[in-house]
């Protein structure tokens, strides 16, 4: 079964949509730049409801420092972090260290050749995260609706069940998935209306496509 994650959420309407459709993971972003950027405070209250059921928490970075992990994971306890910025190997272990969460490690992908990044981080993160490359003009380092050839995925066996992102939505998920094989899929602009604006029905809709591969 391919499992699903809902990232950028911001209102207790999608984090409900989310639970009600069967998202494994909500996803919840800490970046200024972001249109779906919420407070620790914020993104506890949200996740509240998730709590206590077979869902995991992932606190969505770009190039933490300590003293934000520490906000977030006071407030938050998010059971994983997502690392979507220029986090090396060693950052990596640290954060894993300090935090005692899991640890998503988004990588970007435009050719072949970029996998092979990923295996300096596999030792250290329950998931890796492919992405398409953002253009070279933007401010954040994904959730831009960026895709990759998702051919290039087909084929690959990693240690630990990996995540497609970048450019999904309802109407394209299957399609992605049967072209690429991944087991994990992760979806933000792909079920909004507008920038940061959850649509409590294309997350339905996204999940049900997910649920039918």
């Amino acid at each position: 079964m391919t499992g699903a994650k809902i990232c950028g959420l911001s209102t207790p309407e999608a984090v409900s949509a989310a639970i009600e459709g069967g998202a494994q993971f909500l996803g919840f972003m800490f970046f200024a730049k972001s249109p779906r950027n919420v407070t620790p405070d914020v993104a506890a209250r949200l996740a509240a409801p998730a709590r206590g059921r077979d869902i995991r928490i992932v606190a969505v970075t770009v190039d933490p420092d300590d003293e934000v992990l520490g906000r977030i994971v006071s407030e938050l306890k998010p059971d994983l972090i997502q690392l979507h910025g220029s986090e090396t190997p060693q950052r990596t272990v640290e954060i894993r260290t300090r935090t005692g969460a899991g640890i998503i490690k988004n990588l970007p992908i435009s050719g072949p050749d970029d996998f092979a990044a990923a295996w300096g981080y596999e030792p250290f993160v329950e998931h890796m995260m492919f992405e398409g490359k953002p253009p070279q003009n933007s401010d954040r380092p994904g959730g831009v609706g960026a895709k990759f050839d998702w051919t290039l995925l087909k084929g690959r066996s990693f240690p630990r069940p990996h995540f497609l992102a970048g450019g999904l939505d309802p109407w394209n998920v299957a399609e992605a998935v049967a072209q690429s094989g991944a087991p994990l899929v992760d979806v933000s602009s792909g079920v909004e209306r507008g920038p940061g604006i959850k649509d409590p029905a294309l997350i339905t809709a996204f999940l049900g496509a997910v649920r039918r591969i």
